[in-house]
């Protein structure tokens, strides 16, 4: 029983450590991004490059949990 609960407690960590990263990097990606928006100075080509990275993130993060 111990190993199937300690297997089990593992997993899960695994999992929250996957999720950790994939909204750490949503974040950081919002962060560059409203910062190369400021650079760049025009607003619109900003948040094209934003809007394409957080679809690309979700893409991803939503594949993977379908390929399970």
């Amino acid at each position: 029983m111990t190993t199937e609960s300690h297997d089990r407690s593992e997993q899960q960590r695994r999992s929250n450590v996957r999720t950790a990263i994939v909204l750490a990097s949503v974040a950081l990606v919002f962060f560059v991004g409203i910062l190369a928006t400021r650079f760049i100075g025009d607003g619109r080509s900003g948040i094209t490059v934003l809007g394409g990275a957080v679809m690309l993130f979700l893409v991803l993060a939503i594949g993977r949990n379908l390929r399970k």
